[in-house]
């Protein structure tokens, strides 16, 4: 994690120390504390919502690699469901592992070969009315499948029930009453699904 760190710091260090870019401090200080406010929440709720169906092994891969949400968490649980093994046990750790090397091996190859040498001129030459529907659905498409095949792995209906109604009222309800509240409406959700299903949950009466 830490060569990765220092990676992925390297061109900006350059630029910054080398390059004659010209930023000074206040600037540099000023641009994190932009992007913080508005993505500094995930940083907190990414690794608590991910980790229970990663697990530890896979939690450092995809915080290296980046698209979970829309990649590499759909491979886990693609993974985890073929074998029949449920998150957190020991059977169920290897499978993200290996879900996630080939997710990034498929998604490297087709990067080269499909976008590299072939992306620029297939989205020049297609239809304009395609185009239009590939830019409006495909995204809703592949977030909207993540949850739905996470709902039918874990197989918890009680807590997928309350997430659903949760999620309703913040995004629908609260969120436009509120504009300054959109902010947080992702911490808000997550935290109130949390709270809730805790709350909520079948407890066993001792025997």
């Amino acid at each position: 994690m830490l060569v990765g760190l220092a990676i992925s710091l390297a061109a900006p260090a350059y630029l910054l120390f080398f390059a004659g870019l010209g930023a000074t401090p206040a600037q540099v200080l000023t641009a994190f504390l932009a992007v913080a406010g508005a993505f500094g929440f995930l940083w907190m709720i990414e690794p608590v919502t991910y980790f229970p169906i990663l697990g530890e092994s896979s939690i450092y891969q995809a915080f290296m690699i980046g698209n979970i949400a829309n990649k590499l968490l759909p491979a886990a649980l693609t993974a985890q469901t073929a074998i029949g093994a449920r998150p957190g046990t020991r059977r169920g750790g290897p499978a993200p592992v290996s879900a996630i090397s080939g997710a990034v091996m498929v998604h490297l190859t087709s990067l080269v070969l499909v976008v590299g040498f072939f992306g620029t001129w297939f989205i020049a030459n297609l239809p304009p009315t395609i185009l239009h529907v590939m830019q409006v659905y495909i995204v809703a498409t592949v977030f909207g499948a993540v949850p739905v095949q996470a709902l039918a792995h874990l197989k918890q209906p009680r807590t997928a029930v309350i997430a659903v109604l949760v999620s309703v009222i913040v995004v629908f309800v609260i969120s436009p009453a509120v504009p300054a509240f959109g902010m947080y409406a992702t911490v808000a959700a997550v935290a109130s699904t949390i709270i809730l299903a805790w709350d909520l949950r079948k407890r066993r009466t001792a025997q």
